[in-house]
């Protein structure tokens, strides 16, 4: 009879015990299965010149970051000035991957507050995203001259975010 009121008793403390785990992690530290493998491959057409393509391969040699944004992200709108501000020193090469958008609205977008991006790409339905690991956007991806995936930031890239940890990951990549 006791038994059958600890098993209950006994799920629940375990679910507790899963919950407070869960409580205590970051949840922009999602663990990316990409991290150490090479960049999923894929031709798209550019955002600003459509009859034009882009592909990882074009980045082989250069350490280079890819940014997932879109129009409709408030997020996005946050980490743009920082964006802005890293084209301006011309550290790494910023490619934009515009996920499922409309493209006078990324143009829009990108008139009004200015173009980071040296390209940007068109994932209108979002495979490439998927392929990529995007659980939303904004997300960031430093890719190293070999093509492989070395980090993931996810959710929008901030001043201290990118000095913290991103200009020192892609320094170290271009040293070596």
């Amino acid at each position: 009879m006791k038994a059958r009121f600890l098993i209950p008793l006994a799920l629940f403390f375990v679910l507790m015990v899963f919950l407070a785990i869960g409580l205590q992690r970051d949840p922009r530290q999602i663990p990316s299965p990409l991290i150490e493998k090479a960049a999923p491959g894929f031709s798209l057409p550019q955002l600003i010149l459509p009859e034009k393509t882009f592909s990882p391969t074009d980045m082989k040699g250069k350490v280079w970051m890819l940014n997932v944004w879109a129009s409709w992200c408030v997020a996005c709108k946050l980490e743009h000035p920082v964006l802005m501000d890293l084209k301006k020193v011309n550290v790494v090469p910023i490619i934009g991957l515009d996920y499922k958008d409309k493209r006078p609205d990324a143009l829009k977008f990108l008139a009004q507050g200015g173009d980071p991006y040296d390209v940007s790409v068109m994932d209108a339905d979002g495979r490439v995203g998927i392929d990529w690991g995007v659980y939303g956007v904004p997300e960031t991806f430093i890719i190293d001259q070999k093509g492989i995936i070395r980090y993931k930031h996810i959710g929008p890239v901030t001043a201290e975010s990118l000095q913290k940890t991103i200009l020192p990951i892609i320094e170290k990549l271009k040293d070596q």
